[in-house]
Order: structure tokens, then sequence, then C-alpha cells
């Protein structure tokens, strides 16, 4: 039944217990059985010295909470608790010994079982099992363990402080089936009871009362303060570099510090609120890594100890720079805006959050994070400086230069299509003159304010809109087939946009009566 660490007493008293079952394999002599009850009475004297100790123990923890009730109040609850617990399984465990033994009388001087007669185990191979099952008895007696288990754990519930005291219950009162010696897997008490001396199972149920005992005094030194968990052993931690964040730029100072930390997959928190999941005591990062720039990871573990909710906050920094997936290629003629427009712009430093980059140039203004648009003026070039702040305070600059153009002249279209076009008269009356700029980067849309009509001949008319007037369309029915009456001289407007440009006359168009 011992698990966990042992006091040297303890191990002792395993130590004999193991040896004479052993001798169990060796013809069962008279001095074997006496030494069997021998070792009961060493037992049941260890454990009426462990019940004055634990007494003494639950006394101090006593006086303790009348003097510091704050502290030690909620403490003592819990060792009267377990006191209970204990005191029913020892009690149920002594009823079972009387069971064992009551067939045999003790002497009336000694008070002292017959030893050498103890060599049968009849009441409990017949009481215990049925077969190659437990009768009633034994899943009473297994049922009883079991509950003791579970009740003195459940005092503590998810306290960490008390986690070693949980493993070493488990590790004592470990029901399991059992492998003998020849691999077969056999039930906790038939491996431990059937077929052996009465005098041998009650020096066992002794012992298990002992454990009991053990056990309450580990609690109550637990509660006190006194230190039965497992140490806090330096092998136990690990050195652990942790970086203000865990990218740097060239020349900049890297700053972190070094620390000692350990965990435990039996630490497990009651809550946990970030970026991840528990696994074997720590947290396991998943997320996005998200848009560049530096970024923060928090959260709170919460744990329980002395029956309150302990909050541990964390927090550490990454910075996210772009995949280096795609090259920065640029033609160096090619870099032109247009005067008159608002020029969109993407303006961003690598490892650098947007909102620490500053961006400034003639006409430059943000529409967003790292969006701009530009507005040239006059001139043929204009400079943009783009500036962006690290975290370690330092800064980087750089420069682009654009060259400004203007927008080129559109080219005149009748009903939308540019070039010659050819056609009855009816369809010119009715077509629209328009202009379009073709192969441009912008979509722009142009209205034409006045054009000049000229029928091969004829005076060219100056018409205002962008439709065939009745001037023309008299021009137009002396014409002839086979004349190509030109539209030219177009002037127009720019739809949609708030800037004063005034773009160049449209290129000229032609139409062939048909």
């Amino acid at each position: 039944m011992a698990g966990g660490k042992l006091t040297p007493r303890q191990k002792m008293i395993n130590l004999m217990y193991l040896v004479f079952i052993a001798m169990l394999a060796l013809n069962m002599s008279k001095e074997v059985l006496t030494a069997f009850g021998l070792m009961n009475e060493k037992f049941e004297g260890v454990n009426k010295f462990s019940e004055e100790y634990n007494k003494s123990l639950l006394a101090t923890l006593e006086q303790k909470a009348e003097d510091e009730p704050a502290r030690f109040k909620a403490p003592l609850d819990k060792a009267i608790e377990v006191q209970k617990i204990s005191k029913d399984l020892y009690s149920y465990l002594g009823s079972i010994k009387n069971d064992v033994t009551k067939e045999f009388e003790k002497d009336e001087k000694t008070g002292k079982l017959p030893y050498e007669a103890m060599d049968k185990g009849s009441y409990i191979d017949e009481s215990w099992f049925e077969g190659d099952r437990y009768s009633a008895k034994g899943n009473e007696i297994i049922a009883k363990i079991e509950k003791y288990k579970k009740d003195v754990i459940a005092v503590f519930g998810n306290d960490v402080k008390y986690q070693k005291i949980t493993e070493n219950i488990n590790a004592k009162f470990n029901l399991a089936d059992v492998k003998d010696k020849e691999g077969v897997s056999k039930k906790y008490l038939s491996y431990h009871f059937e077929g052996f001396p009465a005098v041998a199972s009650m020096a066992k149920i002794t012992s298990m009362q002992n454990d009991v005992e053990q056990t309450e005094q580990d609690i109550y030194n637990a509660l006190i303060g006194n230190t039965i968990a497992q140490a806090a052993s330096l092998k136990n931690f690990q050195a652990m570099v942790i970086l203000d964040k865990n990218v740097f730029f060239e020349g900049e100072t890297v700053k972190g510090r070094v620390v000692l930390g350990k965990y435990d997959a039996n630490t497990v928190p009651t809550s946990f609120s970030g970026p991840g999941k528990i696994e074997n005591g720590q947290a396991v990062i998943s997320m996005t890594a998200g848009g560049v720039g530096e970024k923060t990871i928090n959260g709170t573990f919460s744990f329980m100890e002395d029956g309150k909710p302990i909050p541990l906050k964390f927090e550490g920094k990454y910075v996210v720079v772009p995949r280096p997936n795609s090259a920065n290629i640029s033609a160096d003629k090619m870099n032109v805006v247009y005067r008159g427009l608002p020029n969109p712009m993407t303006i961003s430093f690598a490892g650098i959050p947007e909102n620490n980059v500053t961006a400034s140039a003639p006409g430059l203004s943000s529409v967003g994070k790292g969006k701009y648009n530009l507005n040239p003026g006059s001139g043929t070039e204009v400079i943009i400086t783009a500036t962006g702040k690290m975290a370690d305070g330092k800064s980087a600059s750089d420069k682009k230069v654009f060259r400004i153009k203007n927008i080129p002249a559109p080219v005149g279209a009748i009903g939308g299509v540019v070039g010659i076009q050819k056609g009855a008269k009816s369809r010119l009356e009715v077509s629209k003159i328009s202009a379009v700029l073709q192969d441009f980067l912008y979509d722009l849309n142009f209205e034409v304010t006045r054009f000049s009509f000229k029928v091969p001949g004829q005076a060219a008319i100056i018409v205002s809109g962008s439709s065939v007037n009745a001037q023309c369309k008299a021009a137009l029915a002396r014409a002839s087939k086979g004349d190509q009456i030109s539209i030219f001289d177009i002037k127009t407007k720019i739809v949609g946009t708030t800037a004063a440009i005034v773009p160049k006359d449209a290129a000229p168009v032609i139409y062939e009566i048909q």
C-alpha cells in the first residue's frame, strides 16, 4: 500500500512485510506464523503512536486557528473533515480485522492471539470471494476504500498546493489488478489476501490502518505548513530566455531576460484565457500571425489556492514581417504620377507597424492605414519621404522620386466607337459625340461640351453640347454618298472629380456617308 516518498520507518515496516510474504513460499512453520503476529504487534504499536501524534498535530492546528483565524480557520476545517473520513475507514478496517480473528481465542494472561494456530484463512476465502469474483463483502471492502480516497481528495479540490498529497493517496490505496510472478492478472484482494494465513491477513489489514494514519499525518503537516510535498528542487526547473520581442532590426539593441521556470503536467489551471490550450501543464500557442508590425500576446492562468482563485497574468511581444515570397522590382523610368488626379499609394516599412510610419510630399494625404493619395501640383517631379519609428525609438527613412505628367488627350468617338466609321446619315443624326481615354491606368469619364461639325463643301458648324443640332442636320442633308464628315475641335470636361483639370482637345473622328 505504500507509495510516494516514504520515511525510513515506513520503509522498514514495508520491507519487513515483504520479507514475511516471501517466506510463505517456504513450509509455513510455527516460527513464521509467530513472526507475522509479532509484526502485527509492531504495526499496532506504530498505529497507536501515530494516533497520538495526529491528535497533537490537530491540537496545534486548532491553536493556530485560534491565534490566526484568517489564515488557519479554513485549514482547520479541512483537517477536521479529514479526521472524520480517516476515522471511518480506520474503524471499518478494525471491524474486518476482528471478523478475521474472531474464531481464535486470546490468551487470558497475555491477551495475545494464538499466532501459531492461525495458519488458515478460511474466513476470508469463504467470505470475500465467490469463485474468481468478489462476494458482496469483497465489493463492500473495495467500495469503502474507494470512498475514502474520493472523500479525502474532494476536501482539497483543485488546490495545487496539495497535489502531491492527492498523488500519494492514489498510490497508497491503489486497488488496481496485480500481476503475479507468472504474469497472471489478479484482483487486488485476491492477490493480497486469498489463500493467506489469517495471521498474515491480520498484519496486512493493520498495515492498511497504518497507511490511513500516515496519510492523515501528512495532511495535517501540509495544512500546518510543514513541507511534505515534493521539494522545489532545481532539477525541476529550466532556464528560459525571454526576449522583449522575437524580431530585431540590424544594429538594434537586443533586450530580454533569463529566468528560472518549470511546468508540471499535474498542475492544471482552473481556467485559462489566451491564444492556445493547456497541454501537460503549459499553454501551447496556436494562432494566425496577422498583419505586419509588432503584436502582443497576453492572457491569464487561474489556479485555486487556499480556496481562492489566484490569477497569473502573462504578456509577450512578437513582430510580424512580410513573407519573403515576392521580390521588390520597380521600373525606374515608370515611376509616374498624373497631375490633377488623386494617385493612390501604399507606403510601409517592413517590420514596423503602420501607425509608426509617416510619409510626406507636396499634395500627399493619408486615407487609411498605410494608404495615401498624391495630388501633384506644378513641376515635373515630386519626392515622397517615408519615415518609420522602430520599437527602440530609432527611426529609418527613405525617399522615392516620381515624375509628374499631365493627363493625355482623349479620342473622339461617335456612339462610343472611335476611329473612321461608315454609315447612313440617319445614324449620325441620332448618335452622341463622346470622348474616351484608351489604355489609361485610371477610369476617367469625359463629357463633351463643344465640337465642330464639317461637311465637305460647307462651312464648319460649332455645336455646344454633345449631340448633332438642327443646323448640322441641315448641312448633312446636302451631303452626298462617300462624303466624309469631320468632327473635330472636341472640347471636354472630366466628370466625377473636383480637381480643376482642363483636358486637351480630343482627337477628331471621321464619319463616311454610305
